[in-house]
């Protein structure tokens, strides 16, 4: 790739990996005149290999977006106001340290969403900035997504973060539970191409099944698709698991020596038959049976649930469960099953054994006592955790919201947008001012991703193969602008009391804190050297890639600085463009787990502490209609609708209702039809369609741009309606505190009729 000297003149193209949604595919950018002018797949990623979605072929778009915030703004007057970067830190210093001193750390809230982990900046900093504030205020867009999915994990294999992916290109047989890789591109998986691989898993003789109360574009190209009632997925799975035990189908393989309760699990999978749930899921007991049985004759198999499976009463043990299948058809961890990556950043590889395991509600939300879960409360109590007093210690009275939107993301965003006006400072990060932002006393926007360096720190850790890209920014910073990761290092010294000092030493202080571990662990690379000429020994031209090349010399295909000649550091992934594929997932076991007991604890005790609400719910039936969520190829949660080529069509708010239940209500195509739940009520217009089941119906996320004070005129256009106000935030899956999104009972009415 050539990159002339003065690249705000000259046409030229640039490689960069996509930050737009969990695929991360490669992409070739042309920059006229220093602005990206279009975006194709890049042939030669070592990973896509040139596949590309709308979103990345909208990069471009995206990225000059005319309402990005291009200067900070400071709230004079009550109005927000564009001021200089100094004058921001400034009163970001003043506001955080302020609450701090008068009511103490845990008054400061922080707040994160999805972008995050597709910065560079959202991956190293936050943690910095959490450890100096000292807060246990934190909440993120887990809550509203996948936390269930770390919980279970946690308990299993005593990692929160060991999450198995399945092995598309090797599998004989997948089964998705509450999935749609199609439109979603991959969650908790990060596959470029799903659909290309799904498509390939049917070529070579394998099998499909996809569960899913909607017939969506992944049902539609599987081999046979179950339209469950929704928020029934744990049933289904526990009823599957008892048909492999009760017809002595449980097959552990090469598992059997890291795996205990096998014996235990099976007791307490006994009153789960296929008979027993048929009628909760409305799935057929024989088709249960068939299920399970189709999954233990595999070859190779691989079972994968997300957010449908999720955002349930029961999402943890849905969860669990995905993992127990695979567990006891003998197909993690090997090829073809459901495999651990290894990212090139992860720490360095630790002897197996026993280690210290996962706690659940090490503290616990001041209102209503929601336990934490990975160090995070749930999203759906922040409001009352800012709007309510207690005599359990402060409320929260600043916050530090960063690339979220919980007003449209998380339950009843009327009584956030309330509590958001009481707060005494609030600071965002954030490109737009938005539904959430637009509070903020502070609003510090980051430049458009062309202006970023990129690498996907958490994201690897869950590709289905292994490798490793780096992309330095293809356009150099406007005037004006300040780097992303800048902005957190000011940020992480306005909010911990070191205003003023130089940002460079952020990254210094976790230097020489990683290095100073390092050298004192038997198992590292750099046991017993000296961390400050190791230091010197770093590579990159700022202070955030000599913290990738620290990872990367110390991960688990690292250098370990001078050790291996072949391995990775800064320099020869630079060297690299395209990226260095590291090979197909490998079996990993044991030495991913982190249990007390060594082991996989296939029968964790917080799990069966909940499994006899489960056994309660296979005499629960919905008296109505439910509502459950949807997803579109060219939407990631609120913040893409801004962008008119990815929106309009069938990326609309529209209300999917089957033809009976239409009729039954005297609902009418494309007329107004009242939502109303026990949070409030929204209008949306109906799309009568049979790709929902009957008695569900279906409302996309992250639509409601309707509020004042906002700069999103695009959005603003074709605003939709908030799915999440029809919800109180009252509906919690209780081992993880992920909000109920889904199953949830409404009712409905055309509009202009009482309900």
């Amino acid at each position: 790739m050539s990159h002339p000297t003065d690249s705000r003149t000259d046409s030229r193209t640039a490689l960069r990996v996509c930050p737009l949604c969990e695929a991360t595919c490669g992409l070739t950018l042309t920059i006229e005149s220093g602005r990206v002018t279009s975006a194709r797949g890049d042939r030669d990623d070592v990973f896509s290999q040139g596949f590309i979605c709308p979103k990345g072929a909208s990069f471009g778009a995206l990225d000059s977006d005319p309402d990005r915030l291009r200067t900070p703004l400071v709230r004079r007057d009550g109005e927000l106001r564009e001021a200089s970067w100094a004058e921001a830190f400034d009163a970001v210093a003043a506001g955080i340290r302020g609450v701090v001193e008068r009511h103490g750390p845990n008054s400061v809230g922080g707040v994160f969403g999805n972008p995050n982990v597709h910065t560079v900046a959202g991956a190293l900093y936050p943690p910095v900035l959490l450890a100096g504030l000292g807060t246990r205020s934190v909440f993120t867009a887990s809550t509203v997504d996948q936390m269930p999915k770390h919980v279970s994990s946690g308990l299993l294999y005593g990692d929160a973060n060991a999450i198995p992916v399945p092995d598309l290109d090797r599998t004989d047989h997948l089964l998705l539970i509450g999935a749609n890789p199609l439109e979603s591109n991959g969650s908790l998986c990060t596959a470029p191409d799903f659909p290309g691989k799904l498509k390939a898993l049917k070529a070579r003789g394998g099998t499909l099944t996809v569960i899913d109360p909607r017939r969506t574009r992944t049902a539609k190209l599987a081999d046979r698709h179950i339209a469950i009632r929704p928020g029934t997925d744990a049933l289904l799975l526990a009823a599957m698991t008892h048909v492999l035990f009760e017809e002595h189908l449980v097959d552990l393989g090469e598992l059997a020596p890291h795996v205990q309760g096998v014996d235990e699990l099976a007791q307490a999978v006994r009153d789960f038959t296929p008979d027993a749930v048929a009628e909760a899921c409305d799935v057929d007991a024989d088709t249960i049976r068939t299920l399970a049985r189709e999954l233990a004759a595999a070859p190779t198999a691989a079972v994968y649930g997300r957010i449908g499976s999720c955002t349930v009463p029961h999402g943890t043990l849905a969860s669990w469960l995905v993992d127990v299948l695979d567990i006891l058809t003998g197909n993690l961890d090997r090829p073809g099953g459901a495999l651990f990556p290894q990212a090139a950043t992860d720490r360095t590889p630790r002897p197996a054994g026993p280690s210290h395991g996962f706690t659940l509600g090490r503290w616990h939300s001041r209102v209503s006592q929601h336990p934490e879960a990975k160090g995070e409360l749930p999203l759906s109590a922040l409001a009352e955790e800012i709007d309510t007093a207690t005599a359990e210690g402060e409320p929260i009275r600043a916050l530090i919201v960063v690339a979220a939107n919980p007003v449209l993301s998380a339950p009843d965003g009327n009584r956030l947008d309330k509590a958001l006006d009481s707060l005494d400072f609030m600071v965002s990060v954030d490109p737009y001012l938005n539904e959430t932002s637009r509070h903020a006393h502070v609003v510090l926007p980051p430049p458009p991703p062309s202006q970023s360096p990129h690498h996907d720190f958490a994201l690897n850790t869950l590709a289905v193969r292994n490798q490793v890209r780096y992309n330095r920014p293809a356009v150099p910073l406007e005037p004006g602008r300040m780097a992303e990761t800048e902005i957190f290092a000011r940020l992480v010294l306005a909010a911990t009391g070191m205003h003023g000092a130089d940002p460079a030493a952020v990254d210094a202080m976790v230097i020489d804190q990683t290095l100073g571990k390092a050298v004192k662990e038997p198992h590292s690379p750099v046991h017993g050297r000296d961390p400050q000429e190791l230091a010197k020994e770093l590579d990159g031209d700022t202070g955030p890639e000599r913290r990738l090349d620290l990872m990367l010399r110390l991960g688990p295909y690292g250098d370990g600085f001078g050790v291996r000649a072949d391995g990775l550091t800064l320099a020869k992934v630079l060297a690299h463009p395209h990226g260095i594929d590291l090979g197909p997932l490998q079996p990993r076991l044991p030495q991913p787990l982190k249990t007390r007991s060594g082991r996989i604890e296939l029968l964790p005790q917080p799990i069966a502490d909940d499994l006899p609400r489960l056994r309660q719910a296979m005499r629960e039936r919905p008296a109505g209609i439910v509502l459950i969520g949807r997803r579109h190829l060219r939407s990631n949660n609120s913040w893409m609708h801004n962008v008119p080529a990815l929106t309009g069509g069938t990326n609309r708010c529209t209300l999917h209702i089957h033809p009976e239940d239409a009729a039954a209500l005297g609902v009418l195509d494309g007329a107004p039809v009242r939502i109303k739940g026990a949070g409030g009520e929204v209008v949306a217009p109906a799309e009568i369609t049979d790709v929902v089941r009957r008695g569900v119906v279906s409302l996309p996320h992250g639509w409601g741009h309707d509020r004042p004070g906002t700069r999103l005129a695009h959005a603003a256009v074709d605003p939709g309606v908030n799915v999440n106000q029809v919800l109180d935030g009252s509906l919690l899956d209780p081992l993880s505190g992920n909000a109920v999104l889904n199953g949830v009972p409404i009712e409905l009415a055309p509009a202009g009729t009482t309900l």
